[in-house]
């Protein structure tokens, strides 16, 4: 809905796209402060809440006002992130520690299904004539009473029997996340792995396939919509994978060079694949961005678990936040401020093919931290202990 916003707003396409991104200006620094509540006070009380802040904020943007508009996608962004981190610390607080990375990858699945229904369910919608902003206020309606149903379903549960309450232990919660090296690792593969989603796609998609390959606006939000779709898919099953084999690793460096070849061919690559086919093996393969998040919980300790989500959240959100006005700022200077050829998103964007790369790099450098990859690291020391056992009993 770039071109009505764009309207409603008195921004261009651009300056949409800065406003949009205001979510995750909330998103971001609010992801520490999801995941020290979900600690300190448990998700009953603090994701009704969440949901209850997005409703307003969808409120105030259908009101097509610069302020107000600017303040609810903020709103939006600080609610939004109570969902995941909500729903990451009920999955693990519930669910089996082997099936980590299934169930988190499953979460995500349902939030990425809502991200493909934005596209092409309401995609068609707005484009048949209905009123956006009508939308949007629709939405917010209907948001407040879900968050009565949040209350209402969540289970009641006391927040994590390790966690001490008050700003002084969230500070030493977050100082310990944050020191510990695999935790700012994790982040920024994550957000490496996430941006070509976050920015390219979601934001970009539709008019790169509209202005780039002359795609009309219907196939173009369906083709954009494979993309978040595939994360259904992926994220999911490459968790299943990852639990499946008891490695982390492999999975998130395999699964990135698949999307580093895919995005390599959405940009440069000829214009002969299936409609559909990049951008959902694109999507799926993105969907390794999620496995970190399970392999900061099992970094740092377990009553820090809804804090390290929180950090890790921060961290991959914040990379989207600082480098979404980067990217557009690098288009508008590739075009000139006019019309915007395939050329000028080619040069904006390959900077995402060199991120992916980076993400790989780092990831060797991580510490694995899988169910076979704890019990090989346990089971050296017991190793070294036999040598010196055995050396002690022949001398």
């Amino acid at each position: 809905m770039v071109p009505e916003l764009s309207a409603a707003y008195g921004l261009s396409a651009v300056g949409i796209a800065s406003l949009v991104g205001l979510f995750y200006y909330g998103y971001a620094p609010f992801s520490l402060v999801a995941g020290v509540a979900m600690d300190q006070l448990g998700p009953r009380k603090v994701v009704p809440l969440g949901a209850a802040t997005i409703a307003v904020g969808a409120i105030l943007f259908s009101t097509g006002d610069t302020a107000l508009g600017s303040a609810g996608r903020f709103l939006q962004g600080a609610g939004g992130v109570f969902a995941l981190i909500g729903a990451v610390y009920l999955v693990t607080s519930y669910m089996p520690a082997s099936r980590a990375a299934t169930m988190i990858g499953a979460t995500q699945m349902f939030g990425m299904a809502g991200g493909s229904a934005g596209q092409f369910a309401v995609g068609p919608v707005i484009a048949s004539g209905f009123p956006w902003d009508r939308f949007w206020l629709a939405m917010g309606i209907v948001g407040l009473p879900i968050a009565v149903l949040l209350f209402i379903l969540i289970p009641k549960r006391e927040a994590h029997a390790g966690a001490a309450k008050g700003v002084g232990p969230a500070l030493v919660a977050m100082g310990a996340v944050f020191k510990n090296p695999q935790s700012i690792l994790c982040g920024l593969i994550a957000g490496l792995i996430f941006v070509p989603t976050t920015i390219f796609d979601m934001v970009w998609g539709v008019r790169y396939l509209q202005e780039a390959h002359d795609v009309p606006y219907s196939l173009a939000v369906l083709r954009s919509a494979s993309v978040p779709f595939g994360w259904i898919i992926g994220c999911p099953l490459l968790g299943w994978l990852s639990d499946r084999i008891g490695r982390r690793k492999p999975v998130v460096i395999g699964a990135a060079l698949v999307l580093l070849a895919a995005l390599a061919l959405i940009l440069f690559g000829p214009d002969i694949f299936p409609t559909y086919s990049l951008g959902l093996l694109a999507g799926i393969a993105s969907g390794a961005a999620m496995i970190p998040y399970t392999v900061i919980k099992e970094a740092n300790r377990p009553e820090h678990s809804g804090t390290a989500t929180g950090v890790i959240n921060f961290l991959n959100f914040a990379l989207t936040a600082i480098l979404g006005p980067i990217f557009a700022g690098r288009l508008i200077a590739a075009s000139a401020g006019g019309e915007r050829e395939l050329a000028h998103y080619q040069q904006s964007f390959l900077p995402l093919l060199f991120g992916v790369g980076l993400a790989i790099l780092l990831t060797f450098l991580l510490r694995e931290t899988g169910p076979k990859g704890r019990e090989e690291t346990s089971a050296a020391p017991a190793a070294v202990r036999f040598q010196r056992h055995e050396l002690q009993r022949r001398t």
